[in-house]
């Protein structure tokens, strides 16, 4: 039985009370967890208020800060095992994403951050009138980051890291169901060098516990939040009260659109990767699947032979596929979708244990809840269109606007449709490519704000005018 406690100013505490970590594939507990509330949360606000007031993060310079950051890059990628294993058994990620893609793209995530804060340039302004005038980019200060649990360690490294490049410190908060990885990677964190302070991990529930306390104290500067719509309006209102600066990064019901034109062989494999990739938990998943209907015939066929080879199993094997759902209560909301799917399905359905097996429904009415809620699980509805302008109006028919996808060989319609669609990222001939430089972020119920290069410096740094007069 592994333990994990909260690490605040530097040294990794238990709080009395405790937690488990259940596996979700065994089902039974491997590891504990220390449980903080209001106390906790008030000893993690106050470390990292001193580390940024008093401490030497905010005042260092670029190249300090920055060396100090890509050295904790290095030590995560040298603990990757550790680090992947944690988040496979917290959450059943497939120990293949994690060790493959999750704990890579987490070092990525500081090392570009590292380097985009020391590279990035400021604004020079001159005037006519005798005066010149600049630009610059402080710290903001007390971050909050509050991260789910679909992708632990690489949605804890993409707040954390842009936070703490920019010189502010940091108060992070993972999931309940995934804390293991957040707490080694605040021990690397220290081992790497950051003072004690900056970064610091607070284990607990959300409302009225240490979720809640974090983000209404005020304290913090910054919250940043990535999960599930109706939490963020929770913590926008609490933020409001303080005039806490909020980027949310929520939900999504991504449309997929599929023209007669396009590659099917790319569209089938990307389409699979989009709804099935992290057993559906993802908040960018594919999961309105939109065919143009002289192709629907052949593309339902290969989609559902490819969903129906996909690999289920045990995640800590590197040739599973896709693993259980996270929890028994994420499972029984998925399965609950399934019990009336107002709609066929052609396959899948709940499998053994807490597994969710690569679920494929048609003739789903447009406003049933399988067609329209955030199922956030392998569930994927797939809807015939016949024109442009159709596909465009059933994509846009949703209170989200996370993300879409476009699979065509035709050039103009790829760009004509990019620019109809209202969703905050659209992939053309692909899925889940990013470049950190791009923002990131949702419209409507899928966000406020938007992360990514200039975009996350924007959220977290104050920008400041300085206007120097010229003597003459």
């Amino acid at each position: 039985m592994e333990t994990f406690g909260h690490v605040i100013d530097g040294e990794e505490r238990e709080s009395g009370a405790t937690f488990d970590s259940v596996d979700p594939y065994t089902q039974e507990t491997w590891a504990t967890v220390a449980l903080g509330g209001a106390a906790e949360a008030d000893l993690a606000v106050t470390a990292a208020r001193r580390a940024f007031d008093e401490g030497p993060w905010p005042r260092m310079g670029f190249a300090e800060r920055g060396a100090l950051i890509l050295r904790f890059a290095d030590l995560l990628e040298s603990h990757i095992d550790e680090l992947a294993m944690a988040d496979t058994r917290d959450m059943g990620k497939p120990i293949s994403d994690a060790r493959g893609k999750d704990v890579p793209r987490a070092a990525q995530n500081f090392r570009f951050f590292a380097d985009h804060a020391r590279l990035a340039m400021a604004e020079t302004l001159p005037m006519d009138t005798g005066h010149h005038a600049y630009t610059r980019y402080e710290p903001a200060g007390v971050v909050a980051a509050v991260a789910p649990w679909n992708f632990p360690l690489m949605l804890e490294s993409w707040k954390v890291a842009p936070a703490l490049a920019w010189g502010n410190t940091v108060v992070l908060k993972p999931a309940e169901d995934t804390p293991a990885s957040a707490t080694i990677m605040a021990r690397l964190a220290l081992e790497a060098g950051i003072p004690p302070g900056v970064l610091n991990v607070l284990h607990g529930y959300g409302p009225d516990s240490a979720g809640s306390a974090l983000t209404e104290d005020p304290r913090v500067d910054r919250i940043t939040f990535t999960g599930e719509s109706g939490t963020g309006r929770v913590i926008t209102a609490a933020a409001a009260r303080n005039l806490t600066p909020v980027s949310l990064e929520l939900g999504g019901k991504g449309a997929n659109l599929v023209f007669a034109d396009a590659n099917l062989d790319d569209a089938v494999d990307w389409s699979i990767k989009a709804i099935f990739t992290n057993a559906g938990q993802v908040c960018l998943a594919g999961s309105r699947l939109y065919v143009e209907r002289p192709v629907l015939d052949e593309f339902l066929s290969r989609f559902v032979a490819a969903a129906e080879r996909l690999v289920i199993g045990d995640p800590k094997d590197p040739g599973t596929q896709l693993g259980p759902l996270a929890s028994e209560e994420h499972w029984r909301k998925v399965t609950g979708y399934l019990d009336n799917p107002a709609g066929k399905v052609l396959t899948g359905g709940p499998g053994e244990g807490w597994v969710v097996r690569p679920t494929v429904v048609v003739d789903a009415p447009k406003d049933s809840p399988i067609q329209c809620e955030e199922i956030f699980g392998p569930v994927v509805t797939v809807t015939p269109f016949d024109t442009e302008a159709e596909a465009v109006r059933e994509a846009n028919d949703s209170p989200y606007g996370l993300n879409a996808m476009i699979f065509t060989e035709n050039l103009s319609r790829a760009h004509r449709v990019a620019a109809r669609l209202r969703a905050g990222t659209i992939w053309t001939n692909c899925f889940f490519i990013r470049d950190l430089r791009a923002p990131f972020g949702g419209f409507a119920d899928s966000g406020w704000g938007r992360e990514g290069g200039t975009f996350s410096r924007e959220f977290f740094t104050e920008p400041k005018a300085v206007v120097m007069a010229i003597r003459q």
